[in-house]
């Protein structure tokens, strides 16, 4: 049985020896069979086929670039957009798959681009392989519109040797107005993300989605592409009016012309803000700083010249870029002078808001009833709280001062007493009410967070509170501010601030409406009404401390402020006006704040309402509203002078400058004493009366103008204190040098929210 089994296996084995030997045979011929087809085939038809592989190598998975949406201002004006460009595409294995190619084409380069020849074919030789060069970046289609032609079948041009260049789409971030709204605005990073401003917040409505291009071969050996189109982005509409922007910008950079390099070398101030707002919706309808820069080129170092130097952490070093300076500046250094220049003032900085703040104080005591508005005080010129005399900024005192006359006078001594009555939790409780500590959600990228830079009430001693009732001791920043102000002279109603008003896609459908949101109530009707009534004495008033706010033709309301930095005493303020107009029935209010001005003393509020009253006086009648006031010669011949000086409506009152000498504003000395000496048993107990029947308006003022008496300086045309030594302001009293009390370092109490105190502290 095993030798059975043994024979066939035997057998078997010897009949498959000769089977492979036969199947060997056959492959090795199929395989020499078909090498000799792919030769015939690569000699024959070799060139067909790869042009069409170089052709699917050229389509296959190409990303088609979307069109960013457009931003543009409430009249339809195109703040930006994106343009399309070709950058210029060198594939240097197709130009020399044949000889014939190679001098054809490089002469069309260097004829229709300008290309240098010689650097074209050491590329060429060096690179032999290479399918992917750029040669040039971002041209517009005239630029490549005759070179497109010589390689487009059927035109006048074309020629069928030029080969190996292909142009790549993409598209590029235009701005048409250049500077105009650039904090506003923001702009694009070099892969279309948004930075700043609107291009940041809405960078995900404005961004589309890639479109891509695909190719293959089909049985046919003819080239099939598939394109799946790309989607372009949704576009804006912003609530922004260019024509009143415009206004805005034009004499912010006036005052920079007119006060840079004064004090120091450096801008006009170490930044201007202004914002302007409708009362009743929330919507800004301007909103400018200084200084600003080119969207189209950012990072142009000559706008960095005459700003507060930073360190690479972002603080300042306490000198002023230069040209000469501006050498040393590289690196993170650089980019953080750059951020400083970019980040937008009026949502970004913060900074004590100063007496502005007052008609908050007054608002919370009428809404809890604490005051009627009926009541007087008296004010000696400091109050002594806590061991502290803390000054007015009248230091020989108003005298008996009823509240609407505190409001025009912007009197401290008033506000405190008030801050009393009312105590450290309502006062805080209303803080929180009017949205001081607490973000707008304003729809622009980098607002600041002010959580932390406001007290609470267990924080807030009387110091504290003192100092708070007037605007020192708390930050804010400007969109916070305003918008707080809004509430109070519309009847109550907290908008949330915002700055686009629709969304649209690239259709031109609308997408979606934003419409105007009350967030809260912050007081009633009766209190707002009586805000206004107390606002408008500010410029109207025979002694107020906004008139210079004043545009010719219209009465405004609103309320000044001068704000004392850190460290106190170091001369240094922000001045500010905070208005609006109509005066009796508010529709938009505007705020200006000018950090530092570059001047001897700062201390003075007229570099803000002066601002103000210009642009007012040009923005008023652009808006249609009509005239309240009786024009007089002078204001004839400002409004004169500002129709000759208006070229466009896009694109000047009176040149009167404010002068460092000229403390106009009531407030201008604000702030506390940290004398040890106490305030004698009449002044601190009996200063202040609730009396209804306090004294006239004849008497306040007799009373507050004591320094009528004194001797008038024959160079500056001020008063002289006999005691002191120190120059008064004939308009109002502000003491300028001379002995009088040292201020009040709020930070000095321990208070844990004594950062607030810094006018740079920012998110």
């Amino acid at each position: 049985m095993s030798r059975k089994r043994k024979r066939k296996q035997q057998k078997f084995t010897i009949g498959m020896k000769r089977k492979l030997v036969v199947l060997f045979l056959l492959v090795l011929l199929a395989f020499v069979g078909l090498g000799v087809r792919i030769l015939l085939i690569n000699r024959n038809n070799g060139e067909e086929y790869e042009k069409q592989v170089l052709s699917q190598q050229e389509y296959d998975s190409t990303t088609l670039p979307f069109r960013r949406g457009e931003i543009t201002d409430a009249n339809g004006t195109v703040l930006a957009y994106s343009e399309k460009v070709y950058n210029v595409i060198l594939d240097v294995k197709q130009l020399l798959y044949d000889e014939d190619y190679l001098d054809p084409t490089i002469s069309a380069l260097v004829t229709n681009f300008g290309f240098d020849e010689s650097e074209l074919r050491t590329y060429i030789s060096e690179n032999p392989t290479s399918q992917y060069h750029t040669l040039a970046k971002e041209l517009s289609y005239e630029e490549i519109k005759a070179f497109k032609d010589l390689q487009t079948a059927g035109s006048d041009t074309y020629n069928s040797n030029i080969q190996g260049v292909w142009f790549e789409e993409t598209y590029i971030r235009k701005y048409p107005n250049g500077s105009m709204a650039s904090d506003v605005i923001g702009f694009t990073t070099s892969d279309n993300n948004g930075l700043y401003g609107l291009e940041e917040y809405y960078n995900d409505v404005l961004s589309g989605t890639p479109g891509r291009e695909y190719g293959y071969i089909d049985e046919d050996s003819a080239l099939e592409r598939t394109t799946i189109p790309a989607t372009d982005g949704n576009s804006i509409v912003t609530t922004i009016d260019g024509n009143l922007q415009s206004i805005v910008e034009r004499y912010l950079a006036e005052f920079n012309e007119e006060h840079k390099n004064e004090a120091h070398e450096g801008n006009g101030a170490n930044n201007v803000g202004c914002i302007i707002m409708e009362v009743d919706t929330g919507n800004v309808l301007a909103m400018a700083s200084y200084p600003n820069f080119d969207l189209n080129d950012t990072k142009n170092t000559d706008a960095l010249i005459g700003m507060p130097m930073v360190d690479e952490n972002g603080n300042k070093t306490g000198d002023y870029i230069t040209e000469e300076n501006l050498e040393t500046l590289e690196g993170d250094v650089l980019l953080q002078n750059f951020n400083s220049l970019w980040r937008n003032f009026c949502i970004s900085d913060t900074y004590e808001p100063g007496s502005v703040a007052k008609p908050f104080t007054v608002a919370t005591g009428l809404e809890t009833g604490i005051i009627t508005g009926n009541e007087v005080y008296q004010c000696d010129g400091y109050l002594n709280i806590g061991g502290y005399n803390i000054k007015c900024h009248n230091t020989y005192g108003h005298g008996p001062i009823t509240i609407p006359s505190a409001i025009e006078q912007s009197c401290n001594v008033a506000m405190m007493y008030i801050g009393q009555a009312i105590g450290a939790d309502i006062f805080t409780k209303f803080q929180t009410q009017f949205g001081f500590g607490l973000k707008t959600n304003i729809d622009l990228a980098g607002e600041a967070r002010t959580e932390g830079l406001t007290y609470t009430a267990e924080q807030m001693g009387s110091t504290e509170l003192a100092t708070n009732t007037f605007g020192q001791g708390f930050n804010v920043d400007m969109i916070e501010m305003i918008t707080a102000f809004c509430s109070l002279i519309n009847g109550g109603k907290f908008y949330e601030p915002h700055v686009v008003s629709k969304i649209v896609n690239s259709s031109g459908a609308t997408v979606e409406n934003i419409e105007p949101r009350v967030l809260r109530e912050t007081v009633s009707g009766s209190t707002s009404e009586k805000i206004i009534e107390y606002c408008n004495l500010v410029v109207s008033g025979e002694n107020g401390t906004g008139k210079t706010a004043r545009p010719a033709g219209y009465m405004i309301g609103g309320k000044t402020g001068t704000a004392q930095t850190l460290p106190r005493g170091n001369g240094e303020y922000v001045v500010s006006f905070m208005g609006y107009a109509p005066a009796d029935d508010p529709e938009i209010a505007i705020y200006v704040v000018v950090d530092r001005p570059n001047v001897e003393s700062q201390d003075n509020a007229k570099y803000a309402t002066t601002i103000v009253k210009k642009i007012l006086t040009e923005a008023l009648p652009y808006l249609n509203y009509p005239m309240t006031e009786e024009v007089t010669e002078e204001e004839q011949a400002e409004l004169d002078e500002l129709m000759a000086n208006i070229v466009t409506p896009i694109t000047s009152s009176s040149t009167e400058g404010a002068s460092g000498e000229e403390t106009v504003d009531g407030d201008a000395t604000e702030g506390a004493s940290g004398s040890e000496e106490g305030a004698s048993s009449e002044s601190s107990s009996d200063a202040a009366s609730s009396s209804s029947s306090g004294a006239s308006d004849d008497a306040t003022t007799e009373t507050s103008q004591i320094w009528k008496s004194f001797e008038v300086d024959p160079e500056t045309g001020y008063y002289i204190d006999p005691s002191t030594g120190a120059l008064i302001n004939p308009d109002n009293g502000n003491s300028i040098g001379g002995d009088a009390l040292p201020d009040f370092d709020s930070s000095s109490t321990g208070s844990a929210s004594s950062s607030a105190a810094s006018s740079d502290t920012t998110e």
